[in-house]
């Protein structure tokens, strides 16, 4: 059963993401807007959408209200693209971790740097 939730998961995150990428012309969106993850519940009634968006606070704020209130237009084309029985709510949620691993690498190449000197 996990094992097929983890692929409805994947399908559905492959989905949202060309819908998003190809679809929505949200001016608050900017071009660096990437679906991280997707985790749909056991009953596929709810799925979380993890995006990391490139840019300022100001920015990232924008491209998620922009997300939410693009939600009911990215469900319905879900539910066109995939074949379920039951089309997941979408929301959305902030996910830093892409911008959190560089600011690790550039620490560690900071260090690296101070060490070799």
């Amino acid at each position: 059963m996990a094992d097929r939730i983890s692929r409805i998961s994947e399908e559905v995150k492959r989905e949202i993401s060309n819908i998003v990428q190809n679809e929505i012309k949200d001016p608050r969106l900017p071009s660096l807007v990437s679906i991280i993850d997707c985790q749909v519940t056991k009953d596929l009634g709810h799925a979380k959408v993890y995006v990391s968006v490139m840019g300022t606070e100001e920015e990232k704020k924008n491209a998620i209200k922009a997300l939410k209130s693009a939600a009911g237009f990215i469900r319905r084309e879900l539910g066109h693209r995939v074949q379920l029985r039951v089309t997941p709510e979408i929301h959305f949620e902030l996910d830093n971790s892409i911008e959190h691993g560089m600011y690790i690498n550039k620490l560690l190449d900071d260090a690296k740097k101070d060490y070799k000197e």
